[in-house]
């Protein structure tokens, strides 16, 4: 049996570099003099596929298990709530089979990053990282992600019964 689920996260650029925020996505630092504005560690990849994953168990949302107006998750390092994520998954007899991932972002470049970040999410899901796709896109210079206001990213993810 299979299940799929989908997932959708967008983040503000703040207007300052904060070095105790630096950039995170798919839990890696990425060498950009930004940061993003969030209760958490900001990783909207991160957040994505924790929603792809709960979508596709029929487990809400991010914003459900971990609310903005939490301070335990004040700065929180999002591969923890991805762990969570997987755990209750896994507890409702549920297994990651794969996923595909898209940044949307006009800045910073993806492509650098994007080996490491597969990896890095293969690694997290407990995944070949042929079972990982990261890909990016751009706006073209449209609206606030093309003027360079924020990253979005959208993640969908494919679960089997571990029953």
């Amino acid at each position: 049996m299979f299940r799929i689920g989908h997932g959708f996260d967008v983040h503000r650029f703040s207007d300052s570099f904060d070095s105790n925020k630096p950039l995170i996505l798919g839990g890696l630092k990425i060498e950009e003099p930004k940061s993003l504005l969030a209760h958490s560690d900001g990783d909207v990849v991160l957040h994505a596929l924790c929603d792809a994953i709960l979508g596709a168990i029929g487990g809400g949302d991010i914003g459900q298990h971990f609310p903005d107006t939490d301070e335990e998750f004040a700065n929180v390092d999002s591969s923890l709530l991805l762990e969570q994520v997987l755990a209750s998954a896994s507890s409702k007899g549920w297994l990651p089979v794969n996923v595909d991932v898209t940044v949307i972002a006009q800045a910073p470049k993806i492509s650098p990053y994007r080996k490491a970040m597969r990896d890095q999410l293969a690694n997290y899901l407990g995944l070949k990282a042929s079972d990982v796709n990261v890909k990016a896109t751009t706006t073209e210079g449209l609206g606030s992600i093309g003027r360079e206001e924020g990253i979005a990213c959208h993640c969908v993810a494919l679960l089997s019964s571990s029953k």
